[in-house]
């Protein structure tokens, strides 16, 4: 997966897709909303049961209580964690369908350095052309090809 000027070219197609309103940047930070440069890996994929059919046979259910640890001063920085966790954290089963398929990627995982930026994900986007705040986003229809595409040697590399 090549991600360059707003398009995602995998699988022999360009997939048309958005990232972070802080652009891309070599020195990512919390709260910048850029899309880190680099060569990431893809580490897994989680999914709303309750909304969808497991999108291949290594996703994750979503569960009731799971969030994300974005809480830069947290032992679980950049972790999946339950409620209760009292420290700052993203809702992964949210009420609107972002995060409805959530594709993991390596960046700053799984030993978080405080600041550098948590869980750049791959999701659905709210509308074309709508920035992240940091991640990559696509049309749902899209992003169900792309998660039943990807293989143990993909790899996202963001230019």
């Amino acid at each position: 997966m090549v991600l360059a000027r707003r398009r995602l070219r995998f699988a022999g197609r360009m997939w048309p897709c958005t990232h972070g309103r802080g652009g891309i940047l070599s020195d990512k930070r919390e709260g910048d909303g850029a899309t880190p440069r680099g060569t990431h890996r893809i580490v897994g994929l989680l999914y709303r049961p309750d909304r969808m059919d497991r999108p291949c046979d290594w996703a994750v259910p979503i569960r009731p209580g799971d969030l994300w640890s974005d809480d830069a001063t947290h032992e679980d920085y950049n972790l999946m964690v339950r409620v209760p966790y009292p420290h700052s954290h993203e809702v992964l089963r949210r009420a609107d369908p972002l995060y409805d398929i959530v594709i993991l990627t390596d960046w700053n995982w799984p030993y978080a350095k405080p600041g550098r930026g948590s869980a750049i994900f791959l999701h659905r986007w709210r509308r074309p052309g709508f920035p992240t705040e940091g991640c990559v986003a696509f049309r749902p229809d899209h992003l169900k090809q792309i998660a039943k595409l990807i293989r143990y040697e993909t790899r996202l590399i963001v230019r």
